[in-house]
C-alpha cells in the first residue's frame, strides 16, 4: 500500500445531531466515481473532537465497509491522552481501516521528547501503519523535524501529514527522513509548492467537493511533470482552496457540499452555519467554479 496521491480528509455529514450515514455513502461514493487515492475519516474535518467514541468507530466502520477496499481507509485516531489514541486506533484496526492518522496531542504541549514518547507507545501497540499529524495552528506544539527522523525509524510510522505551514520545514524533514516516511501536504493552498520540496501528494480538504481537479494537479505534476501546467492549475485554484478557509475548517467545506446538494448544512457546536458576510462571499465563489447547485 503506497501513500501518495489525493487522500480525502473526508467530512462528517450530520442530520438532525445523528450521523447522516445515506449523505455519508453518497460522498463516498463521489470520491471513489473521481479516483481519488485514499479516504480519511475522523480527522479534524471530519469534526472527530465531537464525535462520542460510539459514532466514531461507526463512521470508520461505514467507512470501511462501503470502500470495498477500493482504496485505503486511514482514520483519524489521534487524541491528547495516549492511552485514547491507543483505543481509538485498536478500534478503527478492529473494523478494518488500512492506516491510522494520529494528531500531536493538544492542549497539553507536551516537549518534543513526550512527543516521541507517545508515537512510539501507540505504534508498539497497534499493529498499524500509522500517519503523523504535525498541525501547530491547532493543537499549540510543532514536532520538530529531528523528532519526526527519529519516529521515522519505527518501522510502522509510515508517514507524516505536514500542516505547519513551513517550507523550510517540509525540506528538512525530507533531507532528514526521505528514505524512511513519506510526507502528505496537509495545507491544500500550499500543495504544489510541498511537492517541489519533497511530499508526495496531500491529504485534502477541497477534495471533498473537487477531487478530479486536484487528482490532475497532481498528476500534472509528478505523473507528467509538466510544471507550467500544474501552475496554471494551482492558480486557477488558488481562490476557492482558499475560500474553504474563510471560517475555521471544515465549516466552509461543509456549506459547499450543502449547496452541491451533497448533504445538510448542519454541524455540531461549538462549530456554527457561517457569518452572513462569509456565507454571501462564499457562495460567490462556488458559483464562479459552477459549484452552486442550491442557495
Amino acid at each position: 500500500m503506497e501513500l501518495k496521491g489525493i487522500y480525502t480528509a473526508l467530512v462528517t455529514p450530520f442530520k438532525n445531531y445523528d450521523v447522516d450515514e445515506e449523505a455519508l455513502e453518497r460522498l463516498i461514493d463521489f470520491q471513489l466515481k473521481s479516483k481519488v487515492d485514499g479516504l480519511v475519516p475522523c480527522g479534524t474535518t471530519g469534526e472527530a473532537a465531537t464525535l462520542s467514541y460510539e459514532e466514531h468507530e461507526k463512521v470508520v466502520e461505514l467507512t470501511v465497509k462501503h470502500v470495498k477496499g477500493a482504496v485505503p481507509v486511514v482514520a483519524g485516531t489521534g487524541s491528547n491522552s495516549t492511552k485514547e489514541t491507543i483505543e481509538l486506533s485498536q478500534s478503527a484496526k478492529n473494523v478494518g481501516a488500512d492506516m491510522c492518522h494520529l494528531t500531536t496531542p493538544y492542549y497539553n504541549k507536551p516537549a518534543q521528547e513526550g512527543l516521541y514518547q507517545h508515537y512510539k507507545k501507540v505504534a508498539e501497540e497497534v499493529d498499524i501503519p500509522i500517519i503523523l499529524y504535525n498541525i501547530p495552528g491547532r493543537t499549540g506544539i510543532n514536532m520538530n523535524p529531528d523528532t519526526i527522523a527519529r519516529l521515522a525509524q519505527i518501522p510502522n510510522i509510515v508517514g507524516i501529514k505536514e500542516a505547519s505551514g513551513s517550507l523550510v520545514q517540509v525540506a528538512e524533514i525530507y533531507r532528514l527522513a526521505k528514505e524512511r516516511i513519506t510526507i502528505m501536504s496537509g495545507d491544500d493552498n500550499l500543495f504544489l509548492p510541498m511537492m517541489s520540496v519533497g511530499a508526495r501528494g496531500v491529504i485534502s480538504v477541497l477534495s471533498n467537493a473537487m477531487p478530479v481537479e486536484l487528482q490532475a494537479l497532481y498528476q500534472a505534476f509528478l505523473g507528467e511533470k509538466d510544471m507550467q501546467k500544474a501552475m496554471d492549475m494551482n492558480t486557477s485554484l488558488l481562490p476557492i482552496m482558499q475560500a474553504m478557509f474563510v471560517e475555521t475548517n471544515p465549516i466552509p467545506i461543509k456549506e459547499t457540499l450543502y449547496h452541491m446538494g451533497m448533504m445538510e448544512k448542519e454541524f455540531r457546536l461549538p462549530l456554527c452555519p457561517l457569518s452572513e458576510g462569509s456565507s454571501k462571499f462564499l457562495k460567490g465563489v462556488l458559483r464562479e467554479y459552477g459549484l452552486l447547485k442550491r442557495e
